[in-house]
């Protein structure tokens, strides 16, 4: 599950927990275990060098996970959108993609509930408050890439219910 920050990513991986009893892994505790034991001289501010850090990693949690008939959700905005470029067509054909993505009409209509719930399932630190600004070109650059690498995505326009059947 990869999407910008704030779109339900963390949320959506617990429901699906819920649901069909998968475990997930969460790329933000990755990324926090490695800066806080000092693995990495990566930040948080360092998102672009994070994300391929991190897939150097999880992708061979991925294909592990397959290799033992392993059901298990990731989650997170350090997935790459040439993710597939990561796999045989063997793999592939397990792996089930999605990426969430919030219009600029929800993000702007609903900014109060995004922010309201953003501490859903994690706490999160951030100094600053949420910039709509920012989570919009975020949200719109994300489904450009989804559309230019023919990508899975979930458009929340009008309201955030939907379901993921696997």
């Amino acid at each position: 599950i990869a999407g910008a920050s704030h779109t339900g990513k963390t949320l959506l991986a617990q429901k699906l927990l819920e649901k069909y009893s998968f475990p997930y892994f969460s790329l933000d505790h990755l990324k926090m275990g490695l800066i806080r034991s000092k693995q990495t001289k990566l930040s948080v501010e360092d998102d672009e060098e994070l994300t391929t850090y991190l897939w150097s990693i999880v992708k061979e949690i991925i294909k592990t996970a397959i290799e033992n008939n392993q059901n298990l959700i990731i989650e997170g905005c350090y997935i790459p959108f040439n993710w597939k470029k990561s796999f045989t067509l063997k793999y592939l054909k397990e792996i089930k993609f999605v990426c969430l993505v919030m219009s600029k009409r929800y993000i702007e209509t609903h900014i109060d509930n995004i922010i309201k719930f953003e501490n859903a399932i994690e706490k999160r630190l951030r100094g600053n408050s949420l910039i709509k600004e920012n989570l919009i070109k975020e949200n719109i650059k994300n489904l450009q890439l989804c559309k230019k690498h023919k990508l899975n995505y979930i458009l929340i326009d009008k309201n955030y219910n939907f379901e993921i059947d696997i």
